[in-house]
Parts: C-alpha cells; structure tokens; sequence
C-alpha cells in the first residue's frame, strides 16, 4: 500500500500467520515477531497483546520500524518471522498522509460519509443514524463549516482532520492509526485523543503510532 490510498479497511482478514490464538478478550498478540519490508531492514518486536478496549501506542525514533509494525498488524505486509495473530472482524488503517491523498476528488462530508461503505454493504444510500454519526464527528473536530468544501482544497490539518473523522466514523473492533495527530493544533488534537478514549471505552481496540509525549495518556506502550 502506498501513501495515496486513503484509508485502509481490511475487514478483518490478513494472511495466514504463524498460528498463536489470541483469546477472546486479545484482539491482537504478537510473539517473537521480526518485521521490515523486503529487501530492507529488520526489526524486532517487543512481545505484547492489544485486549479488546485497549489504547496502545507504538513509539520509537524515527526509522525503526514503527510503521512497518503498524502495516504488518493490518496485513499489508507479512512478518519475517515470529508469531502474530489478529482477531478482528473488521480493522480500520490511516496511514500517515501523503501527496495522493490531496487531490483527492470529492467533497469533505462525501469522503467522511464513505467511511461507513465498508460496514454498510450494498445498500446504496446512507442511512440516517450513518449520516448523523458523520455529523456528530465532524462537530467534535471543528470541521462541520467544511462539509461542501472540496477535500483537495483543504490545508494539511484540515486534511487531517477530515481523515481522522472517516477512520473514526463507522465502528471497528481495530483501529490502527499512524501519525494521525501530525499538523493538528492543540485544540483539536486534544478533542481527537478524546475521542480515542470514548471508542476504547466502548470496546474498540486501538493502536496508534506517535511520537507525541505519552505519559499523561493513559494507554499501553510498544516501545521499539
């Protein structure tokens, strides 16, 4: 996957992995598990579970492989080796953001509203709870006076903002996020973090590449 795909919704199936079953309540449980992408540098994993709820950050300098680790958990890459199991029926993936993702052709509430395409089905048009959900979101990151505005006309945080809210509005039992807080002010980075704890609160499991200060957040770490 490159950085031109949007959003990643993967709808729970991976690749076939070395086989640890994670419990009902582990969403995510990797042993031994070494990663990088081919023909490039390895990287070894600290063992660590993910249980249903829970807010895990993955941190590191630069260059380490927090994002290889992130896409390896999506299944857009295979592990070198080692054990990882996912148990999720339906996982959401924001990469970081990239050059593609600006000219993206639609209006910001379009692209929010096709965050739900995936749990949604068939059925051809939004229904009423999809729509104010979408609503409700975009209100908590400041970007309802943005609805009709074209998405590639938007600054870098607003772009931002919008993806997040496409990432975070249609339920998943994983949601794996990688850098999403880059060019967000304080304000709105701080409504997004809140945001996190409702959905972990509510028994969504997330997982979250930073390089934010995470000791006043109350999450589990994956320090690489």
């Amino acid at each position: 996957m490159d950085n031109g795909e949007i959003l990643r919704d993967c709808g729970g199936v991976t690749p076939s992995r070395p086989a640890i079953q994670p419990s009902n309540r582990q969403t995510v449980s990797a042993r031994n598990l070494r990663v990088g992408y081919p023909g490039g540098p390895v990287v070894a994993v600290p063992d660590f579970d993910v249980a249903r709820g829970d807010f895990t950050c993955i941190i590191g300098a630069n260059g380490v492989g927090k994002t290889a680790l992130v896409k390896t958990v999506a299944g857009l890459i295979q592990p070198v080796s080692g054990e990882l199991a996912v148990n999720a029926s339906s996982i959401s993936y924001l990469p970081q953001q990239g050059p593609m993702q600006k000219d993206f052709p639609a209006s910001v509430m379009e692209v929010v509203r096709s965050g739900c395409q995936t749990s949604r089905g068939f059925r051809p048009f939004y229904t009423f709870a999809e729509k104010r959900r979408a609503e409700r979101i975009m209100e908590r990151l400041g970007i309802s006076g943005l609805a009709s505005h074209s998405y590639r006309e938007l600054s870098g945080g607003q772009r931002q903002r919008v993806l997040i809210a496409r990432a975070l509005v249609s339920p998943r039992e994983l949601l794996l996020l990688d850098e999403p807080t880059t060019a967000l002010d304080q304000e709105t980075s701080a409504d997004f973090m809140q945001l996190i704890r409702d959905l972990a609160s509510k028994g969504t499991s997330v997982v979250m590449v930073t390089h934010e200060n995470v000791k006043l957040w109350k999450c589990k770490i994956v320090r690489l």
